[in-house]
């Protein structure tokens, strides 16, 4: 088990440090290195992702990341803006697939700003695609037009390749779970939406036992948050998924709860909490690392097949949660809030409890 260990910027670095503790009390076997990437990796190396971080990203099992950003990052140059890294880190390892579960724990339910009969046995997984539509499309850039104006202009675009080999990863996904496979565009607008809808729809003929079903995005958008339970997989291309993954997070209470895992066509996947950098509560103890745990939860079921060991750790998080725990994103009247390394500490506790 060699992991690659990115913390990042921000809260990354703290939150990673409590997943280790974790991986540490599960497979102490695993053998980790660190690396800088984002603004880290500019300090260290002049650029978002130095050349030796990428080197070690190509030989692990597994990435383990944190977060990358600054503040004002948009004001910065496109190149050396931090999230470039990871942007860059994703298209050069084929990381085409984003799969984020949202998954509504019963002692969270309080926390969630919409009713509990809406949330109550949330479980649904979002699948965003990755190397494409208008984060990578070209041209882009910006131009002076006729009046002397600025125009600045992106590119949405995909090949019927791209969106096939992500179908495939979120029709496959449907099959593990309730046989249900939304399919998010805007065809009613877009000619690279209507080429995804037609390559989705075809790709479904490959599997006739799940349910495919078709949205645009701005009713997809609306019935997340009117009837989130209707959906079980959601796909979609990158940047409606960008979008519609973060306001799912907010339906489970906290975007501090959701994992993810980017995965392409090997086990080799980065795993990493969907929360960000924010700058704002770095170093200051209060972030969740419950959505970096359970990353790493994810990475020990998807790269190396520990189904056991990832149970383990969700089991922890449960029992952490049941306890009272929370941290301030998530606190509530009558629960216990404690900092990112109490938090941490308490989900090995669990741990050991489960092996005592």
């Amino acid at each position: 088990m060699k992991i690659a260990v990115m913390p990042g910027d921000g809260i990354g670095p703290e939150v990673v440090s409590q997943a280790l503790k974790v991986l540490r009390v599960v497979a102490p076997q695993a053998e980790t290195q660190e690396a800088p990437i984002g603004e880290a990796g500019i300090q260290a190396h002049g650029v978002p992702l130095p050349e030796p971080t990428l080197a070690l990203a190509r030989k692990a099992d597994a990435i383990l990341f944190g977060a990358v950003g600054v503040a004002d990052e948009a004001a910065i140059e496109r190149e050396r803006r931090p999230g470039t890294g990871l942007l860059q880190l994703r298209e050069a390892l084929t990381l085409y697939a984003n799969f984020r579960p949202a998954y509504m724990f019963p002692e969270l339910i309080g926390a969630s700003t919409l009713r509990p009969e809406v949330v109550d046995g949330l479980d649904i997984v979002i699948v965003r695609e990755l190397n494409g539509d208008a984060y990578f499309g070209q041209p882009r850039g910006f131009e002076i037009n006729q009046a002397g104006e600025r125009v600045g202009f992106n590119t949405m675009r995909y090949s019927e390749s791209e969106v096939e080999r992500v179908a495939h990863a979120a029709f496959r996904a449907a099959r593990r779970r309730h046989h249900k496979l939304c399919s998010v565009d805007k065809a009613n607008v877009l000619e690279a939406s209507q080429l995804w809808r037609e390559v989705v729809t075809r790709v479904g003929q490959d599997y006739p036992d799940v349910e495919l079903s078709h949205l645009f995005v701005d009713a997809a958008a609306m019935m997340l948050m009117r009837r989130p339970k209707q959906f079980d997989v959601i796909v979609t291309g990158n940047l409606f998924g960008d979008i519609l993954s973060d306001a799912a997070a907010m339906l489970t209470g906290s975007i501090g709860m959701l994992p993810s895992a980017s995965l392409g066509y090997e086990r080799k996947g980065l795993y990493e909490p969907v929360h960000g950098s924010a700058p704002d509560i770095a170093g200051k103890d209060v972030a969740n690392p419950l959505a970096a745990i359970l990353s790493l939860a994810m990475m020990l079921r998807e790269s190396f097949e520990m189904d056991d060991a990832a149970s383990r750790v969700e089991q922890a998080v449960r029992a952490v949660l049941a306890a009272g725990y929370r941290t301030a994103d998530i606190r509530q009247d009558g629960t216990q809030c404690v900092g990112t390394r109490d938090m941490g500490d308490a989900v090995v506790e669990a741990l050991h409890r489960q092996a005592a």
